[in-house]
């Protein structure tokens, strides 16, 4: 069995992997890079990039149907070619997953190997075979670094092996609309996928366990992303637990609630939660431990409970974002290969929604700050006093920041409504200077735009009581 060793292992080449083995293969470690599947991760082949190629398409067919609420006249019906949507997307995928593999395979001092790597010691792999499983080669180094990603969470339903069903990722391999897609779970993927499928022209159906969407955001904001798509169409319906499923003659499937009553849908798409990709790494041989989830346990510089061996990304717990796992990369290069001292403890979370509008968030929410008991100020506004938005024709969402009353600093900002995804980065570029809100306040910004309207929140702060 061949045997080699290396200075250093990634497995898995996500949004931290990849670049991360180009730098140490750069700094001269003579590096392993390993992986099972596809190249570039959950983002580039099932996540960020296909999925947001499909709300630009959606948007597209949204945008044509209210063509004539600008004076813009459309002849004839608006409607969507799946098949020629999907195209689209594995276009935009194929070529960002084929630059990914040659950019490792063209670095000096990366080895790239594909299969399934399984610790067998601390530092050391088998490499399996990923069709006949089947173990290739064995590896081993000085220095180790997961990267392994996650994978879709599907709920133990009574009548499963019977029945078809998608996750966020057998979705996109549609090329026919669902006549009727039901969605399981009320968070961000759910959310994504309904708004997407119901612009293109599906009947579209949410199954909420609790009493509504988003149950971790602010409840004046979940109601208004709800409201926003229940304009459009899509179907909610809460407090509905489904406890088991059954096969339609027409290939369609019966979803019984654990409340009473059924639904019937063509397409049942589960998009309730993610789990880690550990339980068949053999971490327990390395010494490397986890929380009950499955998560891999990290300190700040993001190394595990096993000498040498860092985790990056999204099985780590500390940010189940492509963003936060390309940031894992530079603080794990930083602190390894530059000298640096960074940790991801003093990260401030931000991220976005790309429902439409979109909704973006940096830092704490308001009933996140309700509950740590400190004195904060607080403002909000409605999209409807940004002339942007006006001028665009889309005035839904609003803005809101909270500010702590003794330091001046932003503790948090959310923003639902236009280019919000993009107008956050003002407040995230100052909370992480940690710079006082006046710093945004007096700043001038460009009019007409999003962000312009931010100092002017900020000029509407009040005591939070």
């Amino acid at each position: 069995m061949p045997h080699q060793h290396f200075d250093a292992i990634v497995i898995g080449t996500g949004q931290g992997g990849s670049p991360l083995a180009v730098r140490l293969g750069q700094s001269g470690r003579k590096t392993a890079v390993v992986e099972r599947e596809l190249f570039g991760g959950t983002c580039v082949n099932v996540g960020c990039t296909p999925t947001k190629a499909y709300v630009a398409s959606a948007r597209a067919a949204h945008v044509a149907r209210h063509a004539a609420d600008y004076g813009v006249l459309v002849g004839g019906t608006v409607g969507v070619d799946l098949a020629q949507v999907k195209a689209r997307k594995d276009r935009i995928i194929g070529q960002s997953r084929t630059g990914v593999e040659k950019w490792l395979r063209g670095t000096d001092n990366v080895s790239v190997f594909n299969g399934h790597a399984r610790f067998t010691g601390p530092r050391r792999f088998a490499i399996h075979d990923r069709d006949s499983g089947q173990i290739s080669t064995e590896l081993e180094a000085d220095e180790v670094f997961l990267n392994t990603g996650t994978r879709p969470v599907i709920p133990a339903l009574d009548g499963l092996e019977r029945i078809r069903y998608y996750t966020n990722s057998s979705l996109l391999d549609l090329t026919e609309l669902p006549e009727h897609l039901t969605v399981v779970g009320g968070s961000y993927i759910a959310l994504e996928f309904a708004q997407i499928f119901r612009r293109f022209g599906s009947r579209v159906t949410v199954l909420v366990r609790g009493e509504r969407v988003l149950a971790r955001e602010d409840a004046d904001f979940a109601k208004e992303v709800q409201k926003v798509l229940a304009r459009e169409g899509v179907e909610f319906r809460f407090g509905a637990e489904p406890v088991r499923v059954e096969p339609l003659p027409d290939d369609g499937v019966r979803i019984a609630l654990a409340q009473g009553g059924a639904i019937d849908a063509s397409h049942l798409l589960f998009a309730t939660g993610r789990r880690p990709n550990t339980d068949d790494l053999g971490l327990e041989l390395a010494g490397i431990e986890t929380d009950r989830h499955g998560m891999i346990a990290v300190d700040g510089q993001l190394r595990t409970t096993a000498q040498n061996v860092w985790a990056i990304g999204d099985i780590n717990g500390r940010g189940a974002f492509t963003h936060t796992s390309y940031d894992d990369f530079q603080i794990v290069s930083a602190n390894l290969l530059d000298g640096g001292t960074r940790s991801a403890d003093e990260r401030i979370m931000a991220y976005a929604v790309f429902v439409d509008p979109p909704f973006a968030r940096v830092g704490m929410s308001e009933s996140e700050v309700r509950k740590s008991g400190r004195k904060a100020l607080i403002s909000t506004m409605p999209m409807t006093r940004v002339g942007r938005a006006r001028e665009k024709g889309e005035t839904d969402g609003f803005m809101k920041a909270l500010v702590d009353a003794e330091t001046k600093q932003i503790l948090g900002t959310t923003i639902l409504g236009v280019d919000g995804d993009e107008a956050i980065h003002t407040v995230i570029d100052i909370m992480t200077a940690r710079a006082p809100y006046t710093t945004l306040q007096y700043a001038m910004h460009i009019h007409p735009t999003i962000s312009e309207l931010v100092p002017t929140l900020l000029d509407g702060l009040k005591p939070l009581v």
